[in-house]
């Protein structure tokens, strides 16, 4: 296992008690935990489920299949079998281990990434490289390919010519090829796809891994829910695997899970609340001096002022408001913030204040 980095969530610490100093308390933009509350008809089905004594079962219900399956189905124009949806603890947990899972010698992530791509490589032993550009990789193998679309931390969508060279490539190759979508549902200015849509991969899903959360859909990020589906060679492997480690979702969970796939309702009204809450916080922050690229979609404002992005933080720390460095995501943020929409409207509103 090659070394792992110092957790760099802890380095915010200071900046952390500062912005709790601020008379009107801290407004908390930094890590994007959901702050709305869980659907009631999840909690309902949560509650139901609550008698349920024997172990649960790794492949989960079909009723779980079968929810998540019709979600990608209706919303987003992919068709799975049911029994090809595998439910995870969390997409967080899967990210890490994919690589293990694999055998990668050799992993690839964006430069700019979800620090977990970073650490799944090494928990593996493998190689992990930041790049964007697969062509200039040069001859190496590549065992394991993540793209993440739309991207934590820019907001970025990958166009769909993009999304389709990768997949050939990575086909040319034997190179399996994992997409992290756990943002797919929040298109703003550009609508995302997905890998496994018969316009990116031409109808086959061989090679290909789709992630996809609840975490932010649904704001059950508390719940540990989510699930992979993809290539039916590789997901029945991710199965056996994940059998013999005990990798079970409790059964409760999955009856949320599936309310909460089944229902689109809910969904679309968290997404108004993401969408007023963006509409209020962009242009105060481009008055105060920020200059916002990319975020398209997601939850995030990838921003800079021109300055270090410690400084930055430095600075928003001192009016009460708390954000993340760019480079916890790679040496390419070195100038950008990362700023999240997932507070509360009080605490949104206040924020804009404080940057009048």
């Amino acid at each position: 296992m090659n070394k792992l980095p110092d957790f760099p969530w802890d380095r915010l610490e200071p900046y952390k008690e500062r912005a709790l100093a601020h008379p009107d308390g801290i407004v908390d933009l930094s890590v994007g935990t959901p702050v709305d509350p869980v659907p009631e008809i999840v909690q309902a089905a949560l509650v139901q489920a609550a008698d349920s004594p024997g172990y649960p079962l790794t492949h989960g219900t079909k009723g779980l299949r079968e929810s998540a399956a019709g979600w990608l189905r209706r919303r987003h124009g992919v068709g799975v079998e049911q029994h090809d949806v595998l439910p995870l603890i969390g997409t967080k947990e899967f990210v890490a281990w994919l690589p293990t899972y694999l055998g990668a010698k050799r992993v690839v992530f964006p430069e700019l990434a979800y620090p977990t791509y970073d650490v799944g490589a090494r928990l593996a032993g493998a190689a992990g490289v930041a790049s964007d550009g697969l062509l200039a990789l040069g001859p190496q193998h590549v065992d394991l390919v993540w793209v993440n679309s739309p991207g934590n931390p820019t907001g970025r969508v990958l166009p769909p010519e993009h999304l389709r060279k990768v997949v050939s490539w990575a086909r040319e190759r034997g190179t399996v090829v994992a997409s992290d979508e756990c943002y797919l549902e929040l298109g703003w200015e550009e609508r995302p796809m997905s890998i496994l849509h018969p316009d990116i991969c031409g109808g086959s899903h061989e090679g290909l891994l789709a992630v996809h959360s609840l975490s932010k859909r649904s704001n059950l990020a508390g719940y540990r829910a989510g699930f992979v589906t993809g290539d039916p060679a590789l997901v029945k492997r991710l199965l056996e695997i994940r059998k013999h480690a005990g990798m079970l979702m409790p059964a409760p969970v999955q009856a949320a899970m599936s309310a909460a796939f089944a229902d689109d309702v809910h969904a679309d009204q968290q997404r108004e609340r993401y969408a007023a809450r963006r509409t209020l916080l962009r242009p105060a922050l481009e008055q105060a001096g920020w200059t916002i690229e990319h975020s398209t979609a997601g939850l995030y404002f990838w921003a800079t002022n021109g300055q270090s992005a410690w400084d930055q933080v430095s600075k928003l720390s001192e009016i009460g408001i708390l954000v993340a460095p760019g480079d916890f995501y790679g040496s390419a943020g070195g100038r950008h913030i990362r700023i999240a929409i997932t507070a509360t409207d009080e605490r949104i509103g206040a924020a804009v204040r404080r940057l009048q």
